[in-house]
Parts: C-alpha cells; sequence; structure tokens
C-alpha cells in the first residue's frame, strides 16, 4: 500500500508517531515491524 501525504503512523513497541509528508511506495517501519496507521483526530467544535 503506498504512504498517503498527511497520514499519520504509529509504533505499537515504543510508542513513536510519525507524519508523512511525502507520498510514494512501500512501508513504515519502526522496532523492525510496520507501523500502524491512526485514525483521524476529532476536531472541537465552533460552537
Amino acid at each position: 500500500m503506498p504512504n498517503q501525504l498527511g497520514k499519520r503512523f504509529r509504533c505499537e513497541v515504543c510508542g513513536t508517531e510519525v507524519l508523512c509528508v511525502k507520498a510514494g511506495d512501500g512501508s513504515v517501519v519502526c522496532c523492525d515491524q510496520e507501523m500502524t496507521l491512526q485514525q483521524p483526530r476529532p476536531l472541537p467544535s465552533s460552537d
């Protein structure tokens, strides 16, 4: 799966978080395993 610009990844072993700033092929690896894709954070309401 190609990496998409603006996606966040997290290492389940050490907790490192990475923001993808350039799209491309391949996978993001930390501590000898692929990092997991994070879900988007909800925006605060502007009420």
